[in-house]
């Protein structure tokens, strides 16, 4: 097994190193572009660290043994729902820096989910709401869409906000 560790992994450099010259050479590899790429990848990871760390601070925030953390901004009275129910919700995504990805707001109407159907965080939460209730979340990748993220719309390893409004259960 030794014998393999070695050549296999200078074939990998020499793989790489003709890679970076073919793109350099080709004009599709951009050292500067890849550095901004890096530093704002690092950023983005620190600001959901951070908001990890401080957002249990906050007054009324609850954080469960998953790791979700939500705030009450409204109590709810109404029906609770199972993970085989089905819901009508308004919502709001925002990614940590505050930027919208989704909202049926914006959209200007409700939409309807199945409770199991959701990513974990949202699950657990709405389990834990009844009807005319309206929180504010803090979901954890691990219990949203995790290193594989959204293509396009939320990066890998992403610390997700949302306000929830739990309109009706089914």
């Amino acid at each position: 097994m030794k014998r393999l560790k070695r050549p296999l992994a200078i074939a990998l450099m020499i793989v790489g190193a003709v890679l970076t010259g073919y793109f350099l050479l080709e004009g599709r590899f951009d050292p500067e572009k890849q550095k901004a790429i890096q530093v704002a990848t690092e950023k983005f990871m620190q600001q959901n660290q951070e908001l990890l760390e401080s957002n249990p601070q906050q007054v009324g925030v609850i954080v469960t043994d998953s790791g979700l953390q939500y705030r009450i901004l409204q109590e709810g009275t109404g029906a609770q729902p199972t993970a085989a129910s089905t819901v009508l919700v308004h919502y709001r995504g925002l990614l940590v820096e505050g930027s919208e990805f989704d909202s049926s707001y914006r959209r200007g109407k409700p939409i309807s989910f199945p409770v199991n159907g959701l990513i974990t965080g949202w699950t657990e939460a709405l389990q834990l709401m009844r009807e005319g209730a309206k929180w504010e979340l803090v979901v954890p990748p691990h219990l949203a869409y995790g290193e594989q993220g959204v293509p396009d719309l939320i990066p890998p390893n992403a610390v997700l906000r949302f306000e929830v409004e739990l309109l009706k259960v089914n």
